[in-house]
């Protein structure tokens, strides 16, 4: 549905240019409505295997330690890949405890970096990242061995190789970080309007569908453990 609404807008977009080049509105032909989009469920990692993951024990190497910060980075402050990667050091405040985020169009946010977090960019910052740099100068955060910052499809490779490790056998994403962050948030209590700033979306509307993977796992475990349930 998604699809055909793009291709939609885009005829109508052409339609419109050629009705004004030509001077000829009757160009405007009136085009099928786009179809009734559905709600997609975001994926998200459940509990345990998020915990595998983060706990991965340390291999004695400066990348390890940095992977195993971006990976907790971003599930503790649901940043997006492309926030996470572009992170400079100057956008980390550990005494307060806070990320400043740039997202869309620019805008800014400060998110809370959670205890264990802080304790891992710390460990980071005072050992491994000076031995990826090798006495380079670089204002990102996370840079790779050649002193460059991450790439979206290098965290992307990193996650899944973790994900191998921790013995999780979901296909997992880097969006799917951020969506458990803001549905584990809120299985636990959070407010919506505080996982909406924290998430940096403009509208709450955006944040409410983390409402609807709330309401199914509650009816699931309604079907699974009621117990006038329909018997087999």
């Amino acid at each position: 549905a998604s699809s055909v609404a793009r291709c939609l807008a885009a005829v109508r977009g052409l339609y419109r240019f050629l009705g004004v080049e030509n001077t000829q509105p009757s160009l405007l032909t009136p085009l099928a409505g786009a179809p009734k989009q559905w709600t997609r469920l975001p994926k998200v990692i459940n509990e345990t295997d998020v915990t595998n993951l983060l706990d991965l024990p340390l291999r004695r190497s400066s990348e390890d330690l940095r992977d195993a910060t971006m990976v907790e980075l971003m599930y503790a402050t649901g940043l997006r890949v492309s926030e996470l990667i572009h992170l400079e050091v100057s956008h980390v405040n550990r005494d307060v405890g806070y990320v400043l985020a740039t997202g869309k169009r620019d805008k800014q946010r400060v998110v809370p970096l959670g205890e264990k977090a802080n304790q891992m960019l710390t460990d980071y910052l005072n050992h491994a990242r000076p031995k990826l740099l090798n006495k380079r100068i670089s204002q990102a955060l996370f840079p790779t061995r050649r002193g460059q910052s991450f790439t979206r499809q290098g965290f992307w490779k990193m996650l899944k190789a973790r994900a191998k490790r921790a013995g999780i056998s979901q296909s997992i994403s880097p969006h799917m970080l951020r969506h458990s962050f803001a549905t584990h948030l809120l299985e636990h209590g959070a407010d919506l309007r505080s996982v909406q700033m924290m998430l940096g979306h403009v509208s709450i509307a955006t944040t409410q569908i983390y409402t609807h993977v709330e309401h199914a796992r509650l009816k699931r475990i309604h079907t699974e453990l009621f117990p006038r349930k329909k018997r087999k």
